[in-house]
């Protein structure tokens, strides 16, 4: 038997491949393909299953794509209704492999398909569990983001989702392994770990929502609490996943076609498509596209596009680093943005050396920041980290305008002096000044290295509090 987990860092995202006797079978995929079918080949295996914990929100999975490509049967669980062949599991029921066998484990709450999937060895013990968005490392699924129905609300599936969690995932053997779908940084979750492999008696001795004392309107309660907006672009994701998309290769060859300086801006202008420019935040400062929205592709790019693009039916061009077209459109089609109509040719460079107009950001650095709070204390500073990051520490005089709600905040900012945007560490703050230029705001400063190189001047601070405490 051998279970591989493929983690990706940018979606904080565990995609699985298990293996036994020439038989495969892959979790929770992610949109290209080519990788597991890869491993299955240099392994002369066939793919068998495609198991989904369920419908996810947060990532377009490659469960179809994978099944045209292989004949293997998708699985889900209980209640789910996707408009494509597959197999709806029941409760309990148990799918060969090879020499072990992937038992269904119906755990609704995060969703009511939610399901987690057991593996048991060739003699037949419980040895790990593949466990979705249902029981994260350190934190559970939250239980607001499942299809809105009437009768339902995010404290009914808290209540089911405690339930699933004592009376389906607790009872099994301390010694079983947890794979979780999403570490930390997915928006799935709250206080993921950083850790993408436990033992579950770990995660019952350090896991908050599974202390053996709690109550159900206990668990109910702090589940629920402090849940921030999910991003806007989560229900999309899942009606693709529930219903179908494009073939990867499809998405890619729209996606990579060369574009003259002349021909990008036609584009642009026919299309109304928005131009995304996914080079260093430096480079993009230096020079630009005008109107063009900076997410770097070396950050926590998907989700940043996910949550301040949002709609996954916007046209899209690209500026992008030599050699990482493919890279970026493959990137953006994991979060279904499918709609790439071409990138650069040549990148801003060509567009510079074209003569067309260009623009910048002024970027300084934190000492130029602390000058002008020295000699104008009423100097506009705006933080756009998460608001926990701002309540756990920040610049006295600071004002909290979040990345992920800019624009409710755009009435803030000042129109008649400059102000100034940091985020932790550089790259957030670039996307909000270039947002903000594109609504046509240019009275600003980046302040570069954020609020780490801020600690290091003589500005003053609120103290320190962990994040841990806050509620």
């Amino acid at each position: 038997m051998k279970i591989e987990q493929i983690y990706t860092g940018c979606l904080a995202q565990g995609a699985y491949y298990i293996e036994s006797n020439g038989e495969v079978a892959i979790i929770d995929p992610l949109r290209e393909v080519k990788p597991y079918l890869d491993k299955a080949e240099a392994a002369d295996a066939k793919i068998k299953y495609i198991f989904e914990t369920h419908f996810h929100a947060d990532f377009v999975s490659g469960h179809v794509t994978l099944a045209k490509e292989t004949g293997a049967q998708i699985i889900y669980g209980p209640n789910a209704n996707p408009a494509f062949d597959a197999v709806i599991a029941k409760d309990n029921q148990e799918f060969s492999l090879g020499e072990v066998t992937i038992k269904v484990l119906h755990t609704p709450g995060h969703t009511m398909e939610s399901t987690t999937y057991l593996l048991k060895d060739k003699e037949g013990k419980d040895h790990a569990i593949f466990s979705g968005d249902t029981l994260f490392l350190g934190d559970v699924g939250r239980p607001d983001l499942a299809q809105k129905a009437k009768e339902l609300t995010q404290e009914d599936l808290a209540g089911y989702l405690y339930d699933s969690l004592r009376n389906k995932i607790m009872p099994l053997a301390d010694e079983v392994i947890v794979y979780p779908a999403h570490g930390a940084g997915s928006a799935c979750g709250k206080n993921m770990s950083k850790e993408t492999v436990d033992t579950l008696g770990n995660q019952k001795k350090t896991n908050y929502a599974l202390r053996a004392d709690m109550s159900k309107d206990e668990f109910i309660a702090e589940v629920t609490d402090g849940l921030l907006p999910p991003p806007s672009y989560f229900p999309l994701n899942v009606k693709m996943n529930k219903e179908g998309y494009d073939h990867i290769d499809e998405v890619l060859e729209r996606g990579t076609q060369q574009l003259t300086p002349e021909a990008f801006e036609a584009a642009a202008n026919e299309t109304g498509a928005v131009i995304l420019d996914v080079r260093k935040a430096a480079d993009f400062a230096k020079g630009h596209i005008p109107r063009s929205i900076f997410i770097g592709i070396d950050g926590s790019f998907a989700p940043w596009v996910g949550a301040l693009i949002a709609d996954t039916a916007q046209p899209i061009l690209l500026v992008a680093p030599e050699g990482r077209e493919e890279e970026t459109v493959t990137r953006l089609s994991r979060v279904g943005f499918d709609q790439t109509l071409g990138y650069l040719k040549g990148g801003f460079e060509a567009w510079k050396a074209s003569g067309k107009e260009i623009d910048t950001v002024t970027s300084v650095e934190a000492s130029n920041l602390e000058e002008a709070v020295q000699s104008d204390a009423a100097t506009p500073i705006f933080d756009v980290r998460k608001p926990g990051e701002f309540e756990s520490e920040h610049l006295e005089v600071a004002q909290s305008t979040p990345l992920d709600f800019l624009n409710k905040h755009l009435t803030e900012f000042p129109s008649d002096k400059v102000f100034y945007v940091h985020c932790a560490g550089g790259y957030r703050s670039m996307i909000a000044a270039s947002i903000l230029k594109s609504r046509g705001i240019h009275n600003l400063i980046d302040v570069k290295g954020g609020y780490k190189a801020i600690k290091e001047t003589e500005l003053k601070r609120t103290n320190y509090v962990c994040p841990s405490t806050l509620k």
